[in-house]
């Protein structure tokens, strides 16, 4: 072999360090105090030692990816929404335990390193933790040939979080007679891609698309995941009691919000109370996808539920529009009979 043995394998380390390079700026303005050091190190290094403020800090994580939405953002070159994707995706799966993010790691794998790919997708995954008030401590880039086909590349996140253990979120407060508020999805998020491309399959993804105001498909397939953390962040700080909050992410409305409840109680929900948007009816028309199903693989306009005592239904409402949403009155918690589904439709 000439030159280098190891680019001649598929591995290029000069690409990596054009990475690096191409987001070092973006990654450290994430940085705060309690970061030491910067990249480069082998672990990262977060001082945690404010939590002794707290009654009982317990530490939240959770890990995962943006699925074949990569597909879609490999397909047409955008790859700076999924970045942003992946850290709110994991920023909501540790909100709806009460949790705050401190942290988060990243990692990007592909057959082939691309240094402008990698650097926009971390540069978007930095500006959303920029806006959450979370260092972007690290992450991985791997470039495996062989492993992964030519083109395509894999994201996954990891996060850690903290809560007070006096305001941890569980759901085992949860009782018949509670309100559910919901605040709307702006896409699919992270979740059904595999279907959505199945139903579009051969359509041109930068064709304006009348159904979708003029956007096109890539346009509003890779609108970034929704963070709800300001939302969350405004009931607590005006002192509404939040017995449970549910992700709709995988399993959409169907499969998870089950996850939160104790036994006896069920999901009420008003089909009425909203409208599948846009970009998901025309998936469902592609594809024939009877409305069941679109509810168990998709969010269907639904990104978060909450769980509020229903005295406090009003100023909890009030509170998400001045946080600049409009949340949705989508049902009640019921009790649960033997043989009924814990999420029950009706209207």
């Amino acid at each position: 072999m000439s030159g280098s043995a190891y680019k001649d394998a598929g591995v290029d380390i000069d690409a990596g360090h054009r990475a690096v390079a191409l987001m070092k700026a973006a990654v450290e303005r994430t940085h705060g105090p309690r970061v030491l050091g910067g990249l480069g190190s082998f672990g990262g290094l977060f001082d945690a030692s404010f939590l002794q403020q707290m009654q009982a800090p317990i530490l939240v994580s959770s890990t995962d990816g943006v699925g074949t939405k990569t597909k879609i953002a490999a397909a047409t070159g955008r790859y700076a929404g999924v970045g942003a994707d992946i850290v709110n995706h994991c920023i909501d799966d540790i909100l709806v335990q009460g949790a705050e993010p401190l942290f988060f790691f990243d990692y990007i794998a592909s057959s082939q390193l691309d240094p402008e790919m990698v650097a926009s997708v971390v540069n978007g995954a930095a500006r959303a933790c920029e806006a959450a008030g979370c260092a972007l401590l690290g992450g991985e880039t791997a470039e495996m040939p062989g492993v992964y086909t030519e083109g395509e590349f894999d994201l996954v996140g990891t996060i850690v979080g903290v809560v007070d253990r006096p305001n941890l979120i569980t759901g085992e407060r949860i009782a018949a007679g509670d309100q559910v508020l919901a605040l709307h999805s702006v896409g699919l998020h992270t979740n059904g891609f595999s279907l959505a491309r199945k139903a579009l399959e051969g359509r041109d993804l930068e064709a304006p698309v009348d159904a979708l105001s003029g956007r096109s498909l890539a346009e509003a397939l890779l609108v970034p995941h929704k963070s709800y953390l300001s939302e969350i962040r405004a009931l607590r700080a005006g002192g509404v009691d939040i017995k449970g909050l549910v992700h709709i992410t995988g399993g959409g409305l169907i499969d998870n919000p089950p996850r939160v409840l104790p036994d006896g109680t069920a999901f009420s929900l008003r089909r009425a109370a909203w409208t599948f948007p846009p970009l998901f009816r025309l998936i469902q028309e592609a594809g024939g996808v009877a409305d069941e199903e679109m509810l168990r693989v998709f969010n269907c306009g639904i990104g978060m539920l909450i769980v509020v005592p229903a005295a406090s239904v009003d100023q909890a409402a009030a509170l998400l529009e001045e946080a600049g949403s409009v949340p949705v009155r989508i049902g009640e918690i019921v009790a649960r009979g033997e043989g009924d589904a814990p999420v029950q439709f009706i209207g």
